[in-house]
């Protein structure tokens, strides 16, 4: 049985009597426990209990959970995950061969775990924090193809400051991923609903996670001309992530599919450092997210509603916190309309970047300022 519950209050008490309950249901499972950042110093007991109660477990700290209609920096949300294999908790994310090495493990862990012929969601957290997200995406698929479906997020806090975010049992770390196969799973559907306005810039140089030059000139100085002029908006380096957050680079591939990038900060040098990577001579657009909230929410409703499987008892919901950052109080509103749109039983997390499959095909590409929903049987 697969299900999920919410503890308002993350006591020693509520978390035992909940571990109770389901161990009485019979069956091996373990536990995915969402943390949000204000519970960050019970990690360590929800370990012990866990321990105690003999039950595996991994997890996530996040800015902030959801629950039905709200955010919320108290309590918990947890998933009882049973039919399915441990998840796995990788460490050194940011190393230069730590994306070919994990993309190994992965082959060993699927192959080991799923049968030649049966479909399942590779779901995934990194820390925020991971400079090579997307190589790890793309080397991943290099290994694995379409065996798997791909979802996931980010976690971290939204001061972006080096931290433990990721947990199992017996470790609390950052700088790694944690992996859950979801045999039998249709997968998620990411949605963000910006659309690409006409005027076009080129990432002439970038590195990494960081933009150096837009068409060939310093990037940050381009990009302060571009609010200026398209928007009004003036940027300095004390209000940068404040603005930036409603004004992201967007870019565009030969799909049509653009991946949105929310710039974070910027480094000493003047480079602007997103939340992702930036390939070198990237096309790009400077979004405006004013409008995307209109969109977005029908977009993640009817991809849906054509995966496959029965209805799910709950939708397992990704936030954006960037978004959240943009939108203000009309971020309540996106996750109403979830709420009370027909998705009964909204939980999940705000996240710090998001993880879905590329229109055109099964390739998994890491976004920015989306929504990502997961189906959660309850059964």
């Amino acid at each position: 049985m697969m299900t999920a519950a919410v503890l308002e209050r993350l006591t020693v008490n509520d978390l035992k009597s909940l571990l109770d309950r389901w161990q009485g249901d019979g069956g091996p499972f373990h536990v995915f426990v969402l943390l949000p950042e204000a519970e960050r110093a019970k990690v360590g007991l929800v370990q012990a209990i866990c321990v105690e109660a003999g039950c595996p477990m991994a997890g996530a700290l996040f800015p902030a959970l959801i629950v039905g209609a709200d955010f919320r920096e108290a309590g918990a949300v947890l998933l009882r995950v049973a039919g399915a294999p441990p998840p796995l908790l990788l460490t050194e994310a940011a190393a230069a061969d730590a994306p070919w090495r994990f993309g190994k493990t992965l082959v060993r862990y699927v192959e080991a775990n799923l049968a030649e012929d049966e479909e399942a969601a590779l779901f995934c957290v990194f820390d925020a924090l991971t400079p090579n997200i997307a190589t790890h995406l793309d080397q991943w698929y290099l290994q694995l193809a379409n065996r798997v479906g791909y979802c996931g997020v980010n976690a971290g806090n939204e001061r972006f400051a080096p931290s433990p975010c990721l947990f199992d049992t017996r470790r609390f770390v950052a700088n790694g991923v944690l992996v859950q196969l979801l045999p039998g799973h249709p997968g998620a559907v990411l949605a963000h609903g910006y659309r690409v306005p006409d005027r076009l810039i080129t990432a002439t140089s970038a590195q990494g996670n960081r933009i150096l030059q837009i068409d060939w000139r310093p990037a940050l100085v381009v990009y302060r001309e571009l609010l200026a002029e398209e928007y009004g908006v003036n940027v300095t380096r004390e209000n940068f992530y404040s603005r930036a957050v409603h004004f992201p680079f967007g870019i565009l591939r030969v799909d049509g599919e653009v991946l949105v990038r929310i710039p974070m900060a910027l480094d000493a040098e003047g480079a602007i450092v997103c939340t992702g990577e930036i390939p070198p001579n990237s096309l790009l657009a400077l979004l405006d997210a004013r409008g995307c909230a209109n969109r977005a929410v029908p977009a993640l409703q009817a991809g849906l509603s054509r995966l496959a499987g029965a209805p799910a008892a709950y939708l397992l919901l990704f936030y954006c916190a960037g978004r959240r950052l943009h939108a203000g109080p009309s971020a309540l509103t996106e996750i109403a309309a979830l709420a009370h749109g027909g998705e009964k039983n909204v939980i999940g997390a705000l996240s710090l970047g998001e993880i879905g499959m590329a229109l055109s095909g099964g390739y998994p590409l890491f976004h920015n300022a989306a929504l990502v929903g997961v189906p959660w049987p309850g059964r």
